[in-house]
């Protein structure tokens, strides 16, 4: 039959080229983009896992950047403490080199003293000026603030990381359920060989010292005696009772000893160790080194000093709240508490170098108690010791943070990126050779299309050879 009214052959040569035309569109717009899912129609399950994976391929590389940025404020005060260290150090022998009165002329010491000054001084402008992008490192900003420290009860208290709640505190519970104790030798009257000379030898973590006495020598000459040469022994003694001894350590805690003996006539021997405190933070077993009481968890790291009559009360309890403070980095692909690290970095100023217990640093400056030109050199090393240890300490808990948080977080981040970002290629990004391979196919339907549907639009003309006849 010829019908020229409708033309079934074109409608059917115009579906297959629209259909046609719109497959080679959609090739042209993969390959023109890189990618198989350019709007919700091409995949809808598809876009949806893509977009959230591109979602976590942003909070992945983020993280590194944060990472990486922490790491560049490590980096930072790590420079200004290797300094203060320097410095310490220097301190230190000049506080050597002082003590030699027998060799060094008091302008001499005096001349040291000025040195000591200089470095005080340096040590504090490090302090209040080390930054990072405006952040004051070292001057105490960054250390924890607490609220309700009992000082009769806790001597100090070093926060290094706890993970306070946005906006939240947290409260820390200090029980002593073991007592502290110091090593103590106790001798009644009779033993304190009062009718012989007696040479004695007393040792105590300190030193080693000996001390002679003569036949009935009083019990509180021997103990005289002992305390005079406390710092050298460690051991100091106290009347016990009626004409009793009792020689005990000067620090508390399971390394330190208390020995006595006898090295010519009659005297009653002994050695006794001390014990440290059992304590208890937050319900947690502490570890105890004498009377610092530590933990160290995920979520709390403090070291406490418990006052000694505090340590030695095997019913005590004290509290503290610790309200803000501290560094907050952000190290995970998203921002929940997991993905966030604290660290407290304390003031580093000669003010809070030492401790409660030897002075600080500060006491050595011009006019202290313990500076080059009082004397007191001994008593300035105890200081220097400490504040050369807290530093050191610093620097490693800030280069144990920098290496086993930050530099392990990174190299885990980048195989996650690597993993995750190849998951997100294979949903989205298109195959060039298959789009290339699709889009050859589709030009040449086209192309035949075209043929066809001219081919069909000439037929209708065929029924003029009719009309012709």
């Amino acid at each position: 039959m010829s019908r020229i009214n409708t033309n079934i052959s074109s409608l059917q040569a115009m579906h297959r080229l629209g259909r046609n035309n719109s497959d080679l569109s959609l090739r042209l717009e993969r390959l023109s983009s890189g990618l198989k899912i350019n709007t919700g129609k091409d995949a809808p399950a598809g876009l949806i896992a893509s977009e959230t994976l591109r979602s976590e391929i942003a909070g992945i590389r983020q993280a590194i950047d944060n990472s990486t940025r922490a790491g560049n404020v490590i980096n930072t005060a790590e420079g200004a403490l290797s300094e203060i260290s320097s410095l310490l150090l220097e301190v230190q022998s000049l506080t050597n080199e002082a003590a030699n009165t027998g060799a060094l002329s008091a302008e001499e010491i005096k001349a040291n003293q000025l040195q000591v000054d200089a470095i005080i001084n340096s040590i504090n402008r490090i302090s209040n000026t080390t930054q990072f992008n405006g952040v004051k490192l070292l001057n105490g900003s960054l250390d924890y603030t607490l609220s309700g420290v009992d000082a009769t009860q806790i001597d100090a208290a070093q926060i290094n990381s706890v993970a306070l709640p946005e906006g939240g505190t947290v409260d820390v519970v200090v029980q002593v359920t073991g007592s502290a104790q110091v090593a103590q030798i106790t001798f009644a009257g009779a033993g304190l060989g009062a009718n012989n000379n007696i040479t004695i030898e007393i040792a105590g973590n300190a030193g080693t010292e000996q001390l002679s006495f003569a036949a009935s020598t009083a019990t509180s000459a021997i103990a005289f005696a002992i305390n005079q040469i406390r710092d050298a022994t460690g051991v100091s003694a106290v009347m016990s009772g009626t004409d009793g001894l009792r020689m005990v350590s000067t620090a508390f805690g399971s390394t330190q000893f208390v020995s006595v003996r006898a090295i010519a006539g009659t005297f009653s021997e002994g050695k006794d160790y001390g014990a440290d405190a059992s304590v208890t933070i937050n319900g947690i077993q502490a570890d105890v080194d004498g009377l610092t009481a530590s933990v160290r968890t995920s979520g709390l790291d403090l070291a406490l000093t418990l006052d000694a009559d505090f340590a030695q009360q095997t019913t005590s309890t004290s509290s503290f709240t610790i309200t803000g403070g501290g560094a907050k980095f952000q190290l995970g692909s998203e921002v929940n508490r997991p993905g966030q690290v604290h660290i407290g970095i304390g003031s580093t100023a000669a003010t809070n170098l030492g401790n409660n217990v030897v002075g600080f640093l500060s006491s050595l400056a011009s006019g202290g108690d313990n500076s080059l030109v009082s004397g007191n050199t001994i008593q300035a090393q105890k200081i220097i010791t400490a504040a050369i240890r807290q530093v050191a300490t610093l620097r490693g808990r800030l280069g144990a943070f920098q290496k086993n948080v930050l530099e392990t977080n990174i190299n885990s981040l980048q195989v996650a990126l690597e993993n995750v970002t190849a998951s997100e290629s294979a949903i989205r990004d298109a195959d060039f050779a298959a789009e290339t391979a699709a889009l050859t196919r589709a030009q040449i339907l086209v192309q035949a299309n075209t043929s066809v549907l001219a081919t069909a639009n000439a037929q209708p003309q065929n029924v003029l050879a009719l009309l012709g006849r």
